[in-house]
């Protein structure tokens, strides 16, 4: 079965940085362990970075998140962590918005992947968006959040995000 997990911004500004949240960086240790047993098992590894510009704040998520983080280039923009390493090599996608166009594209570009999983951050947001991406890519793969490699700064949204995922048959870990 061809499988594919997809590490979803998990970036400095969202652990340490401008809108990072307590608990962020103990995912750090199973999304590493995740990473390398899809490596040892032959599955695919990507991953996503929130970018922004140095406009950021003119930008409609800007007026409506205040908070400039992932400006391209920054200390904050880039992966935390053991995470940052073991990007190295693999293919990543830069997204400007919640959900990946590029990412999209990939998956049905690769209609062999099966599974396609997701971790990372943050789990009401862009988690949850590029869920409901890979589901409409590849409508017969089965699609999983793993529930202890995500989550989110308000643990009531990151609860109600995780199920929705399960009423749109995404596979809740």
């Amino acid at each position: 079965m061809k499988k594919l997990l997809v590490v979803v911004d998990y970036q400095k500004d969202f652990v340490d940085g401008s809108l990072g949240f307590a608990g962020a960086e103990q995912l750090e240790g199973p999304i590493c362990e995740k990473i390398e047993a899809y490596a040892r098992s032959g599955g695919d590894v990507v991953f996503t970075f929130d970018t922004h510009e140095d406009d950021y704040l003119n930008t409609q998520e800007g007026k409506k998140l205040p908070v400039p983080h992932c400006i391209l280039g920054s200390e904050g923009w880039q992966l935390y962590g053991r995470v940052r390493a073991l990007s190295v090599g693999r293919t990543l996608f830069f997204k400007k918005t919640f959900g990946c166009g590029e990412l999209y594209d990939y998956l049905q570009a690769h209609p062999e992947y099966e599974s396609v999983e997701l971790v990372g951050l943050v789990s009401n947001i862009c988690v949850m968006a590029n869920a409901i991406l890979a589901k409409t890519a590849l409508p017969e793969a089965e699609i999983l959040v793993d529930s202890a490699c995500t989550a989110g700064a308000d643990a009531a949204l990151h609860q109600k995000a995780l199920d929705v995922l399960r009423g749109l048959q995404v596979t809740v870990l």
